[in-house]
């Protein structure tokens, strides 16, 4: 094929009569060309893993039979751990904040359930009204599953309070049996946010403590409180990823 592709590009100098530099400049780039394309075409990925092209949302775009474990701020994805590495992966700690109902809500509270997690708060024009929407559709695709909880800590509780939250889950539709709005101390919900759920993008850059913390991240935990999945919550493909990826948590 090399002696052919020569063979052509003479024929073609000779008719546009292009010197003999230029031929061998336009040899090497179509052969450049093609070696790239074959190697781009073979590239190998490896079986049920498939980065996603969003880097917010580093859980699989493919689908999948496993889902991998989040252990760290970069979101590497741990695949199929063993019962050793199991008991050293990273979880959600404790906590306590209070809902919508003026309910105390805790790690305890959401124990042995499968539950999504985001941040957010109510005076959000924009991306918090696209979250709290995705978060909707995920409460009426689990409605009657008891095996699934939604969870929304406020990233604002000087001004999202027990009554603020309670008037806008009523707005929002949102079941409080099944989706909680959460508000407690700003420095509690902020040490959660940043070092459990590592939602804060750039905290670990700036190590800001002072920085609000805004994310468009949500955060799909499972029932031993490890993160599995980080989605875009703003896409609504997303969700629907989410919404299979609970299925497969729920075998395990």
């Amino acid at each position: 094929m090399g002696n052919d592709l020569v063979l052509l590009v003479q024929k073609a100098a000779n008719m546009l009569k292009i010197t003999s530099k230029k031929i061998i400049l336009c040899t090497f780039c179509i052969g450049s060309f093609l070696i790239s394309c074959k190697n781009e075409s073979t590239q190998v990925v490896p079986k049920n893993e498939k980065a996603h092209s969003n880097n917010t949302s580093q859980s699989t775009s493919k689908e999948v039979s496993k889902l991998p474990y989040f252990n760290s701020p970069d979101f590497a994805p741990i695949w199929l751990p063993n019962t050793k590495q199991l008991q050293k992966l990273h979880k959600i700690p404790d906590f306590v904040f209070t809902n919508q109902l003026n309910q105390k809500i805790s790690n305890t509270t959401l124990e042995g359930k499968i539950y999504i997690a985001n941040f957010f708060f109510t005076t959000c024009p924009n991306v918090c009204l696209q979250l709290t929407k995705s978060m909707h559709a995920l409460q009426e695709m689990f409605a009657k599953d008891d095996a699934i909880r939604l969870i929304s800590h406020t990233v604002m509780p000087s001004v999202d309070t027990v009554e603020v939250l309670r008037e806008y889950g009523e707005r929002q539709n949102v079941d409080p049996k099944k989706w909680s709005l959460v508000t407690g101390e700003k420095e509690k919900i902020y040490t959660l946010a940043r070092e459990a759920y590592f939602a804060d993008d750039l905290y670990k850059q700036t190590n800001d403590k002072n920085r609000f913390v805004h994310t468009e991240n949500l955060m799909l935990i499972d029932k031993n409180g490890h993160i599995r999945g980080v989605y875009n919550g703003t896409l609504a493909e997303e969700v629907k990823r989410i919404q299979r990826h609970i299925q497969l948590l729920k075998k395990e």
